[in-house]
């Protein structure tokens, strides 16, 4: 059975390898059952090829397929990841929902930038 959700991240990031870390502590109950999956897009980087996803892409910000093999981005990510974690699905209802989403997205875009810029100055490619 393929993963609920396989989340592709940057474990050079320092910021990024600290959150999933935590976040998959989170869920380990559904990481050991193998309901979701946490992956290093440095290990494949070619893995999101197919839908057009570049290295940089996944290093600036979180992709992750789910059960159907769709793509999800970003802020869309973290939405998914707040409603699989217990005890977050509030987060997931407040910054997922139709009105707030857009601005969820702006603002995960806008310090999505900021972090790449940051690790891209600081070498960490």
């Amino acid at each position: 059975m393929p993963a609920h959700l396989t989340v592709w991240y940057n474990t050079r990031c320092p910021v990024c390898d600290a959150g999933i870390d935590w976040q998959r502590n989170k869920l380990l109950a559904l990481v050991r059952a193998g309901t979701i999956q946490f992956r290093d897009i440095n290990e494949q980087p070619d893995a999101l090829a197919h839908f057009g996803a570049t290295l940089d892409d996944v290093r600036r910000c979180l992709h992750a397929t789910d059960a159907a093999g769709q793509l999800i981005v970003g802020a869309d990510v973290a939405v998914a990841l707040w409603g699989l974690t217990p005890g977050e699905g509030w987060l997931a209802e407040l910054f997922g929902n139709r009105v707030a989403l857009p601005f969820t997205r702006f603002f995960y875009n806008r310090f999505a930038d900021l972090l790449f810029a940051w690790n891209r100055r600081s070498g960490r490619w």
